[in-house]
């Protein structure tokens, strides 16, 4: 990283990394230019909301933002909406508008884009939900009522078709994979949420490969290779999103599934950052390079590399986290729960009444909970100090498992996982009696 003092940092991006990151370089007593840019029209705004409560007409751009307008202003940050950067050339970005903003520093926060379908285009009423202005045309037409097909059994999918029925909808959800939910919960905790979705009549399909999309007699018809195939009013492709990387490829950044970044947030380019749901980085957790696309995730990331823009030197080590509301059911979820082998259980799983701990050869990696707020932070606190020792053997489960135990609860049961799958599904395992002296116990106590 140049050392010398940056005087003008821009920021590409207004989702919540962006904003955050703008709003914590003044709040650790940045006093250069501060550019913030933005395709959106939108001042920066909460997403997590879209999904959650897009039926409720409540649901205005006022009440969504970040900070009031006068926040920006009164901050001293350039908020440019409706901006298009298209390109970054010699320490500048170059933008649609024909002006160019030299920076010393610059963060890519750009996020991404709704994935879309090849046989989708050109439909009326189909939709995807990714920005704020999505949210109107969508909901005007399941005002018009259902049914709704929903592409996709992700969060956002699952929890459009959540309020879609609990409005009164009729509710079709297609899913290529074997389950729903496969890259964010364990395989136990997949089977649950499928099981509450088709409980409150919502139809779901798994292991779907759709082969086209087709209007006939007024209705959108969803066709499968295996010749099944649903009619619906309204279709939402929720195949979730691609990272926005373009900018970053064009100005020669090294880019995957992401922008690569290392621990500090720090591009190719040792004066371009990255954060957010299209920064690719190290998680000491698993040892390799992941990206995360969650709302909490993207703000504490945010904030740290703007520290590090500074020359805070931290490596960005938070444990991402997010909660899911689906039927009244409050689904709490941290770390990388797809990644393990075994899940630490106290409380029944199938009722939404659980704590559960997910590792990986001994070592936790994930939590998820339900009805079990005090428990859950519990969790966290686990994954959070991980690395705090010195050998993985002073985490492993049936020491970590306490960490959700208020003496007096009942004992946890385990279950075996293959590659996120039980290899004999309900086999359960008792975990050792409590170890007051354990470790993990004591971590947890801070």
């Amino acid at each position: 990283m140049p050392e010398t003092t940056p005087r003008t940092i821009a920021v590409v991006g207004t989702g919540v990394a962006g904003a955050t990151a703008a709003l914590t370089l003044r709040q650790e007593g940045f006093d250069g230019r501060i550019l913030l840019v933005g395709e959106e029209p939108h001042p920066p705004y909460r997403r997590p909301p879209l999904s959650k409560d897009f039926l409720k007409p409540v649901l205005t751009p006022e009440r969504l933002r970040l900070k009031p307008p006068t926040v920006w202003q009164e901050l001293g940050i350039e908020l440019r909406t409706g901006t298009q950067v298209t390109g970054i050339t010699d320490g500048a970005l170059e933008c649609a508008d024909a002006n160019r903003v030299p920076y010393d520093r610059l963060l890519l926060a750009t996020g991404g884009r709704a994935r879309a379908l090849p046989y989708t285009a050109g439909h009326d009423h189909v939709h995807t939900l990714r920005g704020l202005s999505d949210v109107p045309a969508l909901r005007a037409d399941l005002d018009s009522g259902g049914p709704l097909l929903v592409i996709g059994a992700g969060l956002v999918g699952l929890e459009v078709a959540a309020r879609a029925r609990s409005a009164g909808l009729d509710v079709i959800v297609l899913e290529a994979e074997a389950e729903p939910l496969r890259r964010v919960l364990p395989a136990p905790v997949r089977r649950a949420v499928l099981d509450l979705h088709r409980a409150h009549g919502t139809q779901v399909h798994t292991g779907v490969a759709l082969t086209g999309l087709a209007r006939r007699d007024g209705m959108l018809v969803a066709t499968a290779r295996d010749g099944r195939s649903w009619h619906a009013h309204t279709v939402l492709v929720a195949a979730g999103m691609r990272p926005d990387i373009e900018l970053a490829a064009r100005a020669g950044l090294d880019v995957g599934d992401g922008i690569l970044v290392d621990a500090l947030g720090t591009t190719s380019d040792p004066r371009i950052f990255a954060a957010g749901d299209v920064a690719l980085y190290p998680d000491p957790v698993l040892g390799r390079r992941v990206r995360v696309e969650q709302w909490n995730h993207a703000q504490q990331q945010g904030a740290a590399v703007a520290r590090n823009m500074l020359g805070a030197g931290t490596p960005f080590t938070a444990v991402p986290w997010s909660w899911t509301d689906q039927y009244r059911v409050m689904l709490q979820i941290a770390g990388h729960c797809a990644d393990a082998d075994s899940l630490t259980v106290q409380g029944d799983i199938a009722d939404f009444d659980f704590a559960a701990l997910a590792t990986a050869n001994g070592r936790p990696v994930g939590a998820v909970a339900a009805g079990r707020p005090h428990d859950f932070r519990a969790l966290r606190t686990v994954l959070d100090h991980v690395d705090d020792s010195p050998s993985p053997a002073t985490v492993r489960t049936p020491a970590v498992t306490h960490a959700l135990l208020a003496g007096g609860q009942p004992q946890c049961h385990v279950i075996r996982l293959v590659q996120g799958e039980p290899d004999v599904p309900g086999t359960r395992i008792p975990t050792p009696p409590h170890d007051s002296t354990s470790p993990s116990n004591a971590r947890q106590s801070r």
